[in-house]
């Protein structure tokens, strides 16, 4: 079996990853043996290399925090999942290999029929863009809602589930080519971010009051959202693309009674019941497997080629995720 593993971090992502062979290892008692069908590369991984995110494994690690793979082999006492079936592995159990062990009390079982690519991205972005929506400020159907990264793997989950119940989004991206795409996928307003958001925000909602504001990017991206909000409106800050700290002029606040919070899905996952991530995620599973929920894929990679893919996922301009297909 091959493994991308790591044993250090640097600001170099690519640099300290490669690809290494192992011996496959055998299932003990609960667990299964899975080949693994497809893993993709979010920027929590790239972060995670870097050692800037949240929350980071102990060294020496392999890389990965979502994928889904084939069960080949039982271990004993093993029930609720059979050889051939597609699963769904949990967060962070290193999902970047061509073959692994799992406990089968984790594993979520999903259709056989499905495009392993998109299921593959179902663990992390999916829920991410499900629970901004609703998790914040109670919405009716016909309000809108901004989200600045609209073209993100979140930012497209979060246009289309916005017109699944009812919503209008405005997607502000940060360049022009991203317009015409986000416009096909379902946006309902696209626009270019610049300092006068606020004002071509208002002009083409015709002054709607927008009470959410979806934040990835951060440094003054953030109070460009705050300024297109209307008075008690929610920022939620989920990412930051920019590297930057959030910015929100005192005024936002003190005049405007804007409200900034946090959003981290791990944070989500402590907090809720598992019925409720039952619910949550098998409701996304089954738009997935039907092709009602989708997110673009850049490029697929093998795992020989690891560097290459870490590096393409780093860098910006792409038109969808990069993915491993071991």
């Amino acid at each position: 079996m091959f493994r991308a593993e790591y044993a250090a971090r640097g600001p170099v992502p690519q640099d300290v990853i490669a690809c290494v062979e192992r011996e496959t290892p055998v299932p003990q008692d609960g667990e299964v043996l899975l080949a693994m069908l497809a893993a993709p590369i979010n920027p929590s991984d790239v972060l995670t290399l870097t050692g800037q995110y949240g929350m980071l494994p102990p060294l020496p690690a392999v890389g990965g925090n979502e994928g889904v793979g084939r069960v080949l082999a039982l271990g004993e006492g093993v029930t609720g999942v059979a050889v051939g079936q597609t699963v769904l592995l949990p967060v962070g159990v290193g999902t970047w290999a061509s073959h692994m062990v799992a406990p089968s009390a984790g594993l979520m079982a999903l259709p056989n029929g499905a495009d392993p690519l998109q299921l593959a991205m179902l663990m992390v972005n999916p829920p991410t863009a499900s629970l901004l929506l609703s998790e914040f400020v109670a919405l009716a159907a016909g309000e809108w809602v901004i989200l600045n990264a609209a073209n993100s793997g979140v930012g497209e989950y979060v246009i289309q589930l916005a017109k699944r119940r009812g919503l209008r989004t405005v997607s502000v991206v940060r360049r022009e080519e991203a317009v015409a795409e986000l416009l096909a996928l379902g946006g309902d307003v696209v626009l270019v971010d610049g300092p006068d958001l606020a004002q071509r925000v208002a002009a083409v909602t015709n002054k709607a009051k927008i009470r959410l504001a979806l934040d990835a990017v951060g440094g003054k991206a953030t109070d460009r959202l705050a300024q297109c909000v209307a008075i008690g409106g929610t920022v939620v800050v989920y990412g930051v693309l920019s590297g930057e700290a959030c910015r929100i002029a005192p005024g936002s606040f003190v005049f405007r009674d804007i409200t900034l919070k946090g959003f981290w899905l791990a944070f989500w996952f402590r907090n809720a019941s598992p019925e409720r991530q039952r619910e949550v995620y098998g409701e996304l599973a089954r738009l997935i497997a039907v092709g009602e929920l989708s997110a673009r894929v850049h490029a697929t990679y093998p795992l020989a080629q690891i560097k290459d893919a870490v590096t393409a996922a780093a860098a910006g301009g792409r038109n969808g995720k990069i993915l491993l297909v071991p």
